[in-house]
């Protein structure tokens, strides 16, 4: 048997903005991103579109943001829309350096007003003919808003997810009440990566002074190496958000 490692970062990248819109800071965030050089990057609130006066931004880059992020570093990405407007839309990507076998981005709305998605994409490391699952979820803002969409995740896994493959789930959950855990680590299996080797959530929000325990990253049939709260500079300057980091080994026999 031998031990295959798999990095994962999480963020709500705002969008590409800071903290109450005020500077325009996506270049920043790649380069940010390049550093950590995570294998599979889980990104929420990510312009898919969005059609910006020539004169307001001078940095604004001519593709789409996950694509702009993912240049020549992880050459293989997946996006789901799920907040429609006039100017565009956004919603969750996922950056991989391995290739996908497939992906599907599933719609969770609760309310009109609040477009919500799951995007669910399979992975392969070459050479190895485990398939590897990996969710990204941005949930709603509200409780019975919430309650429905981590049914609907939990559903989604126990009809797509085989026991014996690999899974990671991460994003910005919404949740600082931790009910997400009945629904999954009850009745599924799936542990919290910083739950589990820490004791707690990590808290994450707002990144400046982290109070609140919105990010997770959630995993089954994997070993977990490290994880890490990416807090410091300049984290703390970019999305109003804290990126979570961790490090899985994938046993292979």
């Amino acid at each position: 048997m031998s031990d295959t490692s798999i990095k994962i970062l999480t963020y709500n990248i705002h969008k590409g903005f800071s903290t109450g819109n005020l500077r325009f800071i996506l270049h920043d965030i790649k380069e940010s991103l390049r550093m950590v050089n995570a294998d599979v990057l889980l990104l929420q609130e990510i312009h898919g579109e969005r059609t910006i006066s020539d004169n307001r931004f001078d940095d604004w880059p001519n593709n789409r943001q996950f694509e702009f992020l993912a240049d020549q570093v992880w050459h293989h990405h997946a996006y789901g829309k799920n907040a429609i407007y006039k100017s565009g839309h956004h919603g969750n990507a996922i950056l991989s350096k391995y290739p996908f076998i497939e992906w599907e981005n599933i719609d969770v709305s609760f309310l009109r007003s609040a477009s919500r998605s799951l995007l669910h994409g399979i992975i392969q490391i070459p050479g190895i003919e485990q398939k590897i699952h990996i969710i990204c979820v941005h949930l709603g803002l509200f409780g019975r808003e919430r309650a429905s969409q981590l049914a609907t995740l939990a559903k989604r896994i126990a009809s797509h997810v085989p026991a014996d493959e690999p899974l990671i789930i991460a994003g910005d959950f919404n949740d600082w009440r931790g009910r997400a855990e009945r629904y999954l680590h009850h009745d599924l299996g799936v542990k919290e990566v910083f739950k589990s080797t820490r004791g707690s959530y990590a808290r994450t929000f707002p990144a400046a002074l982290p109070v609140l325990s919105m990010d997770r990253i959630y995993y089954r049939g994997l070993d977990v190496v490290q994880c890490q709260r990416l807090h410091d500079q300049p984290w703390d300057r970019l999305s109003d958000h804290t990126p979570l980091l961790a490090e899985f080994n994938l046993k292979i026999e």
